[in-house]
């Protein structure tokens, strides 16, 4: 069950990057995230505490906590990888999100005190190698802007340390709960940036493509998605983000339908190295039964 439930996760998690590029058609990528987080973040408050009267407010300790998590997981990290998509290519853009399990891994063992076993490392570096080996073409024919290099990867670090912290601090909240406000202070705090990188070359086309991406990213994404993120992080917070592994894998698949793009022997090779990565990282469990026992 926890298989298919992390597969799930990196097929949906995946889909993300198809669907803002539809979007990006219509718009700039900051308020196209922006505008995500604050319908998403409406939504969800609306279900919370209007509709289903049932889920608790936070408490006054508890804000720091969903303030720091809104900021780390949602205005730097989402921001961050919607604004880079302006200047690196996908395949690079895919190859960066493989980076977040060993730094949850290295800020697990430091902040939580987290054995990483061998075994673990060995799964992490071999699904790494696979992901070099898809990505390789793309990075070797497009150019890089240093720029959009840097705030990739300081979107990647404000994941890992948002992952570790979400299981440091514990929060006595159900998960939804957690998404809404995390979700929302996330998209309020984006406003004040997004006005500033992009007053200048700020477009929107009110077209099937934004409403179509919006829907995608809102419902299905930042909802959905979320949720079943949360959960995974309460499991293990390394093995949750392994998961993301898989990502670039199925974004290769869904590329292909989506945006016609061609599926090559680099990537079948890496399916097979990240596969093999994940099995011996024991992601992908070969006896159910005894898993859920040591668990």
């Amino acid at each position: 069950m926890k298989t298919l439930l992390g597969l799930f996760f990196t097929f949906l998690w995946s889909s993300a990057a198809i669907a803002t590029k539809f979007g990006l058609y219509s718009t700039t990528p900051l308020v196209l995230a922006t505008t995500r987080f604050l319908i998403a973040g409406g939504l969800l408050f609306l279900y919370v505490y209007l509709f289903n009267k049932k889920y608790p407010w936070p408490q006054s300790h508890e804000w720091r906590s969903l303030i720091v998590l809104g900021l780390l997981n949602t205005t730097i990290y989402l921001g961050a990888t919607f604004w880079a998509l302006s200047y690196v290519s996908a395949g690079l853009f895919n190859l960066f999100v493989t980076t977040n399990p060993f730094l949850v891994a290295f800020l697990s063992y430091i902040w939580l005190k987290r054995k990483v076993s061998l075994r673990e490392w060995i799964g992490m570096t071999v699904a790494a190698i696979g992901l070099f080996i898809a990505t390789w073409p793309t990075i070797t024919s497009s150019g890089v802007k240093i720029n959009g290099l840097i705030i990739l990867g300081l979107g990647m670090i404000s994941m890992a340390i948002g992952s570790v912290y979400f299981k440091k601090i514990n929060l006595n909240l159900p998960s939804v709960v957690i998404n809404t406000w995390q979700v929302s202070i996330g998209g309020v705090f984006l406003i004040p940036i997004t006005y500033i990188l992009e007053k200048d070359n700020y477009f929107l086309k009110l077209d099937y493509y934004l409403l179509g991406s919006l829907i995608w990213l809102v419902f299905i994404i930042s909802i959905g998605t979320m949720l079943l993120w949360f959960y995974l992080l309460k499991q293990d917070t390394v093995r949750a983000n392994n998961w993301l592994f898989m990502t670039p894998i199925f974004g290769y698949v869904l590329a292909a339908i989506f945006l016609n793009e061609s599926i090559n022997m680099f990537d079948i090779i890496a399916t097979i190295f990240v596969l093999i990565g994940l099995l011996l990282s024991g992601n992908i469990a070969t006896h159910p039964k005894k898993l859920f026992r040591g668990e």
